[in-house]
């Protein structure tokens, strides 16, 4: 989430707890005004003051997040396996921001980031070669054991979001 974005939030909230407090204390109007230029205030300080990460619901805890990615049949070499860490990011993996990072977009508040292919999904029948590729660790301070392969559209789609943490397969 940009800080854009979190600053639009908290903007929100600020208005609906300036709301809150004018309509509990009603005796002066000097009291509303400071209650709306301790939250201007207190929005700006927020954003510029605190990092990032420091207010992300997705931070893992202390140590980060490490994930080893084993890849197999994918063509172009041996099986291979990496590690990765991210926050702060590390490893053998051969493109370290660009794994945390999409692994960082495809992570969602409440969900998990490595989910499978639901069952009931209805998926093309194609077929994406025999690579597969098994991702184990923690993430988001979550146990991560998630398996990939490109055996239909629901899977090959899957493994396309995860690039570049799974390598890029096809043209």
């Amino acid at each position: 989430m940009s800080q854009v974005s979190r600053l639009g939030r908290f903007t929100q909230f600020a208005r609906s707890a300036e709301f809150a407090w004018s309509a509990q204390f009603t005796r002066s109007a000097q009291f509303t005004r400071l209650v709306a230029v301790v939250g201007a205030v207190g929005s700006v300080v927020s954003v510029s003051a605190v990092p990032a990460a420091a207010v992300s619901p997705l931070a893992p805890a202390v140590g980060g997040d490490h994930l080893t990615v084993t890849v197999r049949n994918s063509g172009g070499g041996p099986d291979r396996a990496y590690e990765l860490d991210c926050h702060p990011g590390g490893g053998s993996h051969p493109d370290v921001s660009g794994a945390c990072g999409v692994v960082d977009r495809n992570t969602r508040w409440g969900k998990d980031a490595f989910a499978p292919v639901p069952r009931d999904s209805f998926c093309t029948m194609q077929y994406g070669g025999p690579a597969t590729a098994h991702v184990t660790g923690t993430w988001a301070g979550r146990p991560v054991d998630a398996t990939f392969d490109r055996s239909n559209g629901c899977q090959i789609g899957r493994w396309d979001r995860f690039v570049p943490l799974l390598p890029k397969m096809g043209g």
